[in-house]
Order: C-alpha cells, then sequence, then structure tokens
C-alpha cells in the first residue's frame, strides 16, 4: 500500500455558529428582565448604541408679557394685582381681618400659633417659626429625607435584636447568630444542632439549649426544626400545650387525612373537644417567618396581547412597552471616524458599528418571530379564547413549527419565559400546549388541561354523594374521555383535591358542627 499526497476539491454545506448567530439565538429566549439587562449592558458598552425615548414634550411659549400702560385695558392703565402682602403689617388684628373678609385663626388652624411680641398689644409677630418645627433642621440646612427613609426589617435582623437582648454572654451570642443564619424566609431552622455543633465545635447541649433560648422568639415558632415543633412551640406561649394537644400535634399526618376517629382515640376526647382543638390549630401560623422580608409580588407582564376584532378575528400584537428599542447613531459615528488615525481606534469603531447593527437585527427578527409564533397559537386555540379551557386543544411544539415553517427548536426557545395577555388573564405561551388524552370510540382526542379542568368541576358540583376516582373515571368516559384511573388520580393531586375519603370525612365533620 502507498501513501501518495494529492490536491482534492470538494463541494459541502455546513452551518456555522458565527457569534452573530448565536447571540440572535440567545436573544430569542430571553425574557423581558433579562433582554432589558442585556440591552442595558450593550448600551453602556457600546457607543454608537443609543436608546429611543419617546418624543420630547413640546417646549410652552413664554407667557406675554403684560400690557404697558395705555393698553387694551379700558381706562387706560392696567389694574396692579393686590396681595395681601400689601397691607400694612402694623395694623390691627381686627383691620386685618376685616380687610381680607377672613379670620386669621381660622386661616392658619393647621399652623402653630403666632406668637405676640412683649408690650406690643395686638401686634403680630412676624418672627419666623423655628426649623424644628417645619421639617428642617436648627442649622438652617434643608432637611435630609434620605436620613428618614426606613428599610424593611429582615427575618434576621429582628432575631439578632432580640439575641442582644436576651444573653450578654458571647458565647451564646455566637451559637445564637449562626443558629439564627441558618433560619430560612418561613421561620424553619434548616441544619441539624448535630452539624452546627460539629462546625462550631461546641457542645451539643450548648447548641440545644441556645437553640431552646431562640426558640422564644418572636415570632412564635419560630427556629423550628418541623411543623409539629413550630405548632407547639406556639401552643406552649397560649398555654394549651396539654397531653391531648401534644398528642394531637404529634400526629398530623391523621389531622391531614381527617381520620377523626382515630384521632379521638388518641388524644381520649369528644367530638366536641376534637373539632375545637383542631380549631385551634388553623388559628397557628405555619410559616411564621413570612412576615418579614417578602419579596413583592412582580406582576406578569404580556409580550403579546390578543384580543377580538369586530369581524369575529383575533388581533395578535405585540406589547410595545415589552420591547426595548436601541437605535445606531450613525451620525456620531461618521463624526468620530473622522478624527480617527490610529488603526485600533478604527478597529474599535468598526466592532462597535457591526456589533451594533447585527444587535438591532436580532431584535427586530426576535419580535417578529414571537409574533409569528404568537399567531400561530392563537389560530390553534381559537376555541379557548371563545369558549374558555374545558375547549383547549392538544398541541405540541411540532405542529406550530410545521404550520409556521420554522425548526421546532426554534419554537420553543420563542415560547421559554414568555407570555400572552387574553381576555381570560395572561397567560404563558407554554400553557397552550398540552398532552392529548385520546377519545372514547375513535373519538377526538382532549387536551389534558381541559381533562384536569373538567375533574376539577365534577369534583365541585359533588352533591350527597362523593365521586371516587373509579366514578371520575366513569363520568369522563361517558363524556367521550378515555382516561385510566392512575391519571385521574395524578390529576386531582396535581389540583390538590383530596382523596374521596378524605373529602367524605371533611363532609361528615362539617355536617357535625
Amino acid at each position: 500500500m502507498s501513501l501518495l499526497q494529492r490536491l482534492e476539491m470538494r463541494q459541502g454545506q455546513a452551518l456555522v455558529m458565527t457569534p452573530q448567530l448565536l447571540q440572535a439565538i440567545k436573544l430569542l429566549q430571553l425574557s423581558q428582565l433579562d433582554l432589558a439587562a442585556y440591552v442595558d449592558a450593550e448600551l453602556e458598552r457600546n457607543p454608537l448604541l443609543e436608546r429611543t425615548e419617546g418624543e420630547a414634550a413640546p417646549e410652552r411659549e413664554a407667557p406675554e408679557p403684560a400690557p404697558e400702560s395705555g393698553g387694551d385695558y379700558e381706562g387706560g392703565e392696567a389694574p396692579e394685582p393686590e396681595s395681601w402682602l400689601d397691607h400694612d403689617m402694623t395694623s390691627s388684628r381686627s383691620e386685618m381681618e376685616s380687610a381680607l373678609d377672613t379670620r386669621l385663626d381660622n386661616v392658619f388652624a393647621d399652623e402653630n400659633p403666632v406668637p405676640r411680641e412683649q408690650g406690643s398689644g395686638d401686634m403680630l409677630s412676624l418672627t419666623p417659626a423655628p426649623y424644628g418645627n417645619t421639617g428642617g433642621s436648627f442649622d438652617g440646612e434643608a432637611p435630609d429625607f434620605e436620613a428618614s427613609l426606613t428599610a424593611e426589617t429582615s427575618l434576621r435582623e429582628h432575631l439578632a435584636a432580640q439575641l442582644d437582648l436576651a444573653t450578654a454572654s458571647p458565647f451564646d451570642r455566637l451559637i445564637g447568630s449562626f443558629l439564627i443564619d441558618a433560619v430560612d424566609e418561613a421561620g424553619y431552622l434548616r441544619e441539624s444542632i448535630d452539624a452546627v455543633s460539629e462546625r462550631l465545635g461546641a457542645r451539643l447541649d450548648d447548641v440545644a439549649r441556645v437553640l431552646k433560648l431562640v426558640q422564644t422568639f418572636d415570632p412564635p415558632g419560630v427556629a423550628a426544626r418541623d411543623l409539629a415543633e413550630c405548632l407547639a412551640i406556639q401552643l406552649r406561649e397560649q398555654n394549651r400545650f396539654d397531653p391531648a394537644m401534644e398528642a394531637l400535634v404529634s400526629r398530623l399526618d391523621l389531622v391531614a387525612k381527617r381520620d377523626f376517629s382515630a384521632l379521638r382515640k388518641l388524644c381520649g376526647v369528644d367530638d366536641e373537644d376534637l373539632v375545637e382543638m383542631l380549631a385551634e390549630i388553623r388559628r397557628l401560623d405555619p410559616k411564621p417567618g413570612r412576615a418579614f422580608g417578602a419579596q413583592a409580588v412582580e406582576v406578569l407582564i404580556p409580550d403579546v396581547f390578543v384580543r377580538a376584532a369586530p369581524d369575529g378575528s383575533w388581533l395578535v400584537e405585540l406589547n410595545g412597552e415589552a420591547l426595548p428599542r436601541v437605535l445606531v447613531n450613525q451620525s456620531y459615528y461618521a463624526r468620530v471616524s473622522k478624527g480617527a488615525v490610529a488603526d485600533g481606534d478604527k478597529a474599535f469603531l468598526s466592532e462597535c458599528l457591526q456589533t451594533a447593527n447585527w444587535l438591532t437585527r436580532s431584535l427586530e427578527q426576535r419580535a417578529r418571530t414571537i409574533l409569528k409564533v404568537a399567531t400561530e397559537i392563537v389560530r390553534q386555540q381559537d376555541a379557548f379564547f371563545l369558549h374558555g379551557v374545558a375547549h383547549l386543544r392538544p398541541l405540541n411544539l411540532k405542529t406550530v413549527a410545521e404550520a409556521i415553517g420554522m425548526h421546532e427548536s426554534t419554537v420553543s426557545r420563542v415560547t421559554s419565559n414568555k407570555s400572552i395577555g387574553t381576555s381570560r388573564g395572561t397567560l404563558e405561551m407554554k400553557y397552550f400546549f398540552t398532552a392529548a388524552i385520546p377519545g372514547a370510540a375513535g373519538a377526538a382526542a382532549h387536551s389534558s388541561e381541559a381533562v384536569r379542568h373538567r375533574i376539577k368541576q365534577l369534583v365541585d358540583a359533588e352533591a350527597a354523594d362523593v365521586l371516587s376516582d373509579d366514578a371520575l373515571v366513569q363520568r369522563l368516559r361517558d363524556e367521550g374521555v378515555d382516561i385510566a384511573r392512575r391519571t385521574v388520580a395524578k390529576y386531582r393531586e396535581s389540583l390538590r383535591i383530596p382523596s374521596s375519603i378524605e373529602r367524605r370525612r371533611a363532609r361528615m365533620a362539617h355536617a357535625g358542627r
């Protein structure tokens, strides 16, 4: 076998992932907040990019000068506006009230009373009130409003302040600070005392003793290791942790299952006492730390709006407020490039211009792609917009991709972290993609979300008889839905609907009250 060297020409196609293509793909899957942060970073880095601001408000015309004497007023000269400051301030109080047709104590009812000068009779003192009464400072400086701003107290700060007052021992404060740092936002201790003892090199008894101290802090139930301990701490503070209540708290699993007969035997109480004990449990706070440092709820801003047109169709339009608008300042580039002499400066300007152009094109392409995918989703799910969740159709990414001539991965990126504003609320785009459940006897397939909605309707409409999972399966099959019992149970649990046994027990307990 001989080895030879030769030149060959081959023709082929390959997809090269250029930086510009990577940028376009990255922008396509970003959410509104991530996209805004990305654009802000590019605006700060690239001097040729500028944000498109709204049209400037028209400047107000300067007021016309007052006509001079001999103007358009009848009688020759224009009348001068009369001010109450023009009155002689040395006049008596009664004369001023008569001239102004009012009472001074009525006009300045919310102000501090003006003191009278010594030996001046009815003369009014025009000495200004001290700054302390007007929100200023004693040295005449303007008030510092930033110094009066307050921040929301976190749970850790609240507990740390109580720890400083509860003990003066540096050793106990060290352990207490470590335990407080291990308390989560709900108020529970998420690290075992064995781990704390090992990490600090302290005795287990000392850690347990400091933990008992921290558990006496406000809010009641804080630093508990589980729900039972949290409820027990609150009951001890209310002096209601008797043996019967202790037995009830120790078996919260029976409370969740509503097994009242087992609870009565365990606690040794009758039905009336058990109902009162359960009512006390419901009044307790299972998450004592949620009142501190709670994050503000962020409103989901839709990327696309859908509204009905007069002709019965649907209008799909982008949310202009959610789209960042940037422009390339060509005039600034032309002006700066003329003065660029060094090769490095020219290369930097050329790179900035190319990056700016690609960013604007990528943003435009992103907007067009989102609108295209959203329009197809609305076309596929038009029954949902007309009649509601019960008419949601099975839909997958492949169906939308084939309809608009795009790749399935592109549709997946578009629908990630995007939402549609409808008359039925703001919904994520992923909400409209649901699995298909076959229909009974060859009927059309049903959407899994529509079936889940129908299960909730059947449970809410229960009368005297509680529907079991088998009964729900039979009801759905009568309506043309071929579904298995385990699927019904899975959907029921996802809706947080108790089992038929628990619902029957709850109904009996409610009827016995």
